[in-house]
């Protein structure tokens, strides 16, 4: 229920900046990311459009300083998910179980590799590239890494942009 604290906590002035830089990250990151998209495999435009989106309201935080650390994380994340699951479809067709190893060696690598704060986001990218290949059978599955990858640099890339304009305080509000 809306109570009139949660009114005035909306169109408080940080409120209303966080609802704006959020409704603009989304109408700058959804159409780069579907045109861009577009330009190589057209029937993936609207996911390269939602990828992108996502990744902006991912990557936007309360502090301009959390939002650039939320950009390394997702930017770092993105790209580890990309490589295991472009690697595992090059050689491999989409399956659950294909997938759930894919994951599992996902976010195993984070840890060998010492960035267990990127299992996350890496192992969504795992399972978006992977439900992307088996929609679309035909895209090859380093270009759909590929795309993956520069869909979610154009969402991180959006939300920095906002927060470059707009910056944030770095105490919360």
């Amino acid at each position: 229920m809306i109570d009139k604290e949660t009114i005035t906590t909306l169109f408080h002035r940080f409120g209303v900046f966080t609802v704006l830089q959020n409704a603009v990250v989304c109408l700058v990151a959804y159409p780069c990311g579907e045109y861009s998209t577009g330009i190589f495999h057209g029937e993936s435009a609207s996911m390269g459009g939602l990828w992108s989106l996502i990744s902006g309201l991912v990557v936007l935080q309360a502090t301009t300083r959390d939002t650039w650390t939320s950009a390394g994380l997702r930017v770092l994340g993105t790209f580890i998910g990309a490589f295991v699951s472009g690697l595992y479809l090059s050689f491999l067709p989409f399956s659950p179980v294909g997938m759930a190893v894919s994951i599992g060696v996902t976010i195993a690598l984070c840890q060998i590799l010492k960035v267990p704060e990127h299992s996350r986001l890496a192992a969504i990218t795992v399972a978006v590239i992977m439900v992307i290949s088996h929609m679309n059978p035909t895209l090859n599955p380093a270009m759909n890494a590929v795309l993956r990858f520069g869909e979610a640099c154009i969402g991180s890339v959006a939300a920095l942009a906002i927060v470059f304009v707009t910056p944030r305080s770095e105490t919360r509000s």
